[in-house]
């Protein structure tokens, strides 16, 4: 009783702590699944990587680039800045902006500007044809559309079991809340809203790891 008691002091404790806390502006107590079970990328798109670039077994921040690189590149350095880099270090995140063939060359300029300060080695690109990323971006089912160059400024938090997350339903104060995506043209957006979604996301994994092991410890 004891060896229990010592280990929810260690483990549980601090991790409910850190959700509360962490639930500043996300007054959910657990991220709300907003689109069940969507695809995950096809293998045979090309990818920055040597390996393919999959959303299963990962907590993913999922983007659109579209096709003018430049015009989004303040996005994308605002999203590198304030979420990214602050997250880079759970061993299970990472961001994967899904791009037109022909974009290459103009994302691996960006990427070579934030590589400077930021240490990329979870952040992804991965190049389709305008046709597969219509198809791709209409089964997440969302209420928002790709622009006519194929990007948004959103980017989706999309969970290990390949659900889409954000706010949805009646939240603990028993408002409606709807949200499906994160503008990163606001800062504000990003360093308020979704960095908190993403404390909450991070944490419900954290919490399931130290429940994994406690019970593994418990039948040693």
């Amino acid at each position: 009783m004891k060896k229990i008691l010592l280990l929810v002091a260690l483990f549980i404790v601090p991790i409910v702590a850190y959700l509360f806390f962490a639930s500043g502006v996300n007054s959910f107590i657990k991220l709300p699944v907003v689109t069940n079970n969507i695809a995950d990328l096809p293998t045979t798109w090309q990818t920055n990587t040597v390996e393919p670039i999959q959303l299963k077994n990962k907590i993913t921040v999922l983007g659109f680039t579209g096709s003018d690189i430049p015009y989004i590149e303040g996005n994308i350095t605002n999203l590198a800045h304030k979420i990214y880099d602050r997250n880079k270090d759970f061993v299970d995140f990472q961001v994967v902006y899904i791009a037109p063939k022909g974009t290459e060359e103009a994302l691996k300029k960006v990427d070579e500007k934030l590589g400077v300060n930021v240490d990329l080695k979870h952040w992804h690109y991965i190049m389709a044809e305008p046709a597969e990323i219509e198809a791709y971006f209409k089964q997440l089912k969302l209420v928002g559309n790709l622009n006519d160059k194929l990007g948004t400024s959103n980017v989706y938090i999309i969970d290990k079991e390949l659900n889409l997350r954000g706010r949805k339903g009646k939240n603990k104060k028993g408002e409606d809340e709807y949200r499906e995506g994160y503008n990163t043209i606001s800062a504000a957006d990003l360093h308020n809203e979704m960095s908190d979604d993403v404390k909450v996301i991070l944490a419900e994994y954290r919490l399931a790891l130290k429940k994994n092991n406690k019970a593994e410890n418990i039948t040693q």
